[in-house]
């Protein structure tokens, strides 16, 4: 029940009843709401700028732990490239050593990502910059992965030739040590016996009598037989693939042909002096990916220990090859 407002009127001695014109009831109304309104909404604004709504504490429970769990990723990611890293590094120089495999250059195994940019969806937030980088690591990883596998499927094929790589390796003498008159002439600086002036020697010098027999110092292809190289006379080169090339030189005659397949201690022809030589001997190189080195280092499924040091002295001493 609304409240009937009185005043007293001093002139007629009584109580008159007040009335509030509507006009006025309606602006102190809307006065009212006006007041209420202007309150209200800055009640609200305070609220949503200074104070959470439970939904939004939630969200940033679920930011915060999003975070971390971000935080954490990039940190077991790092723990992951270490020891991808360590991967890497024996791949190099272990695995692909022991197979004679090239090393992968780094540049290669941590190249990066070219094209257009690639992380652009993840820009324009708060966490843009942690979001970004987690991923840059994830696919550099994968990247990394991705290489490092194939790199083991290559190791892996390498494994399965291993027989064939030890069979095709030249690891005998050409001559056998009975047959021989005299130890090796060495690998280097020698006398040349004609000129009698100091020439490098290419390779190693096996003197035995004329007719004696020289075998193939592991599996290959024969790539020559002939006597159109200046100063070998009657020579065979067989082609052991893997990057080895060996050859006899100075022979009587040969008894194998260009493209023939030949196996470790297989007859290929017999000690002579053809060419530029001053007594039978069978002159004998060896070539790794087109260099000469020296064919002291092939001779293991020969030698004992022993016998294999005392030719590596011997052979170091200066002296006159034959050829």
């Amino acid at each position: 029940m609304s409240k009937i407002n009185y005043k007293f009127n001093s002139k007629s001695l009584s109580f008159e009843k007040i009335t509030v014109p509507l006009r006025k009831r309606v602006g102190q109304v809307l006065s009212y709401l006006a007041t209420g309104l202007v309150f209200a909404t800055l009640t609200i604004f305070l609220a949503y700028k200074y104070l959470d709504s439970p939904k939004e504490k939630q969200l940033q429970r679920e930011i915060s732990e999003l975070t971390l769990q971000y935080e954490l990723l990039n940190n077991r990611m790092g723990q992951v490239t270490e020891v991808l890293g360590d991967i890497q590094e024996r791949d190099n120089n272990v695995y692909r050593t022991i197979f004679e495999a090239e090393p992968i250059p780094a540049s290669i195994r941590q190249a990066g990502f070219g094209g257009v940019d690639r992380y652009k969806e993840l820009q324009g937030y708060n966490n843009s910059a942690l979001i970004i980088e987690s991923t840059k690591r994830l696919d550099r990883i994968s990247k990394q992965l991705y290489i490092q596998s194939k790199s083991f499927d290559e190791v892996s094929n390498l494994v399965k030739g291993k027989a064939k790589l030890l069979a095709s390796i030249p690891a005998i003498q050409p001559i056998s040590n009975e047959n021989l008159k005299h130890q090796p002439g060495g690998f280097g600086w020698r006398t040349h016996p004609i000129y009698k002036t100091p020439e490098f020697h290419p390779g190693m010098d096996f003197a035995a009598a004329e007719n004696t027999e020289i075998h193939s110092t592991g599996d290959g292809v024969v790539e020559r037989a002939d006597a159109t190289a200046s100063g070998y006379g009657n020579h065979v080169v067989i082609n052991h693939g893997y990057g080895y090339e060996t050859l006899y030189g100075h022979m009587t005659k040969f008894i194998v042909h260009p493209g023939q397949q030949v196996k470790r201690g297989q007859l290929i022809g017999y000690v002579g002096s053809t060419g530029l030589s001053t007594a039978p001997h069978v002159h004998y190189e060896v070539h790794k990916n087109g260099q000469i080195v020296n064919p002291i280092n092939f001779y293991y499924n020969d030698l004992s220990p022993e016998q294999y040091q005392k030719l590596i002295e011997l052979s170091a001493q200066s002296s006159q090859s034959f050829d």
